[in-house]
């Protein structure tokens, strides 16, 4: 069984820095990626990064030139580094890992606990 769960969520001044972490079990690599999602309260939840098995990332416009997503396979986490911190940045960050299945066409995803940021203005 999957599982996934994130720490490193908490409270911070606005410009402030957080790393979150996503610890798996079972190896990473077996997942075509591994990616952030946030949810504001009362949207849906949506991707902030993501990262491929070959190591290509991408990262949404709204956290661009501030956020980064790393990974660590040996072991088996993968982490969010933010910096400067905006209020507009406070959700519940979700860590997920997500398979393909090329051909069957089948997807499946796993999701974290969530755990909150906070960000003081």
């Amino acid at each position: 069984q999957v599982q996934l769960v994130e720490s490193g969520g908490g409270l911070v001044q606005a410009g402030g820095s957080l790393r979150l972490s996503c610890a798996a079990s079972g190896s990473i690599s077996s997942f075509n990626t591994m990616g952030w999602y946030r949810q504001f309260p009362g949207k849906q939840r949506e991707l902030v990064a993501r990262v491929g098995r070959g190591g290509t990332t991408y990262i949404a416009d709204s956290v661009k030139g501030r956020f980064t997503i790393s990974r660590d396979n040996a072991k088996n986490t993968v982490y969010l580094q933010m910096n400067s911190l905006k209020p507009e940045d406070t959700a519940l960050y979700y860590c997920n890992a997500h398979r393909q299945m090329t051909l069957t066409g089948l997807e499946y995803d796993y999701w974290g606990q969530g755990t909150q940021v906070t960000v003081s203005s």
